[in-house]
Order: C-alpha cells, then structure tokens, then sequence
C-alpha cells in the first residue's frame, strides 16, 4: 500500500505495543490511528485502503486512520522511546513488518493535550492498573511542546487524577 514496512501507532491502540494484554477498558477504540515511519506522507492511502468504512473496516470491526508525526502532541524525545512489535508481514512468510507504538508515558500524555472527556477517561484508567508511574507522567509533562500555561493546566489535571487514582 504504502510501500512502508514500518508504522507509527500513535491513537490510544499504542497501548498494545507495550501491554499487548492491556485491560479491555483501554481497548475500546474501533480506530487505530497510524503513519508510515518513513513515507508519512503516504498516509492518506492508509485511509484509503483501511480506513473508515473500507472494505478492511467491515471485515474486522476497526480501521485504520492515517494521521502524520505531528499528530502525536506528545512529549521531547518521543521518537526514541517507541516500542517496537515485530509481526509477519504475511502468515507463513519471513518477511516482517514493525508496529513502532507511543510508549504508555507518552501516550497518556498526549491524549491528556488532547483534553477531551475520553482522553481524561484513559489516563485514570492507565494510572488505577499501574500502567503509567505517577511522578514520571509528571516530570515528562515538562516537555509536552506545549505553551507553558497550558502544560501546567494539564499536570494540575494529572496531579487531581493521580489522586483520584
């Protein structure tokens, strides 16, 4: 499709690189929000072929959106702690693809930039089964590319979050 070997999961489904038996709670998005590592701009085929309402969509229950490295609002240094899960590209083949996914840190992170009620929902629920350190969600908040109001607005958030949790 893309002629890339190696996607960057960035969505909430990033969680499985890491905890590929996560609690099903954190699993309920039917979207997998994914670009090519190297051809990012190939992304809009992704759409295309596994997208919303594709054919793909229909036959499994989820989809792929194709979104690009700045989706990921996630923070400095992200890029390098990916975690990478190696599959076949084809049953019964040697050839591999690589699924390089947010590292749950930065993941929980990212959708608490994106704010919304369900993002806010993830990050509690990654803290009550022990997913996410506490003190490193705070400490990496300090590099969320971020205004430094709106940083602090969302480690006030995590802190009545992670005592709640």
């Amino acid at each position: 499709m893309t002629g890339d070997r190696e996607i960057v999961v960035v969505g909430s489904q990033a969680i499985l690189g890491q905890f590929p038996d996560a609690p099903e709670a954190l699993l309920l998005s039917q979207e997998l929000d994914v670009y090519p590592l190297n051809r990012p701009e190939k992304a809009v085929e992704v759409d295309g072929a596994l997208g919303d309402g594709s054919p793909f969509h229909e036959s499994f229950g989820y989809y792929a959106h194709g979104v690009g490295p700045e989706t990921a609002k996630a923070p400095a240094g992200w890029e390098a702690r990916l975690i990478g899960v190696r599959m076949p590209m084809r049953p019964g083949r040697d050839e591999e693809v690589v699924g390089w996914c947010l590292e749950v840190h930065d993941l929980v992170l990212a959708k608490s930039v994106a704010g919304r009620g369900r993002d806010w929902e993830f990050a509690e629920l990654a803290l009550r089964h022990a997913l996410v350190e506490p003190e490193e969600l705070l400490e990496r908040a300090a590099d969320l590319p971020l205004a430094d109001d709106r940083r602090e607005a969302i480690r006030q958030m995590l802190r009545g979050i992670i005592a709640r949790a």
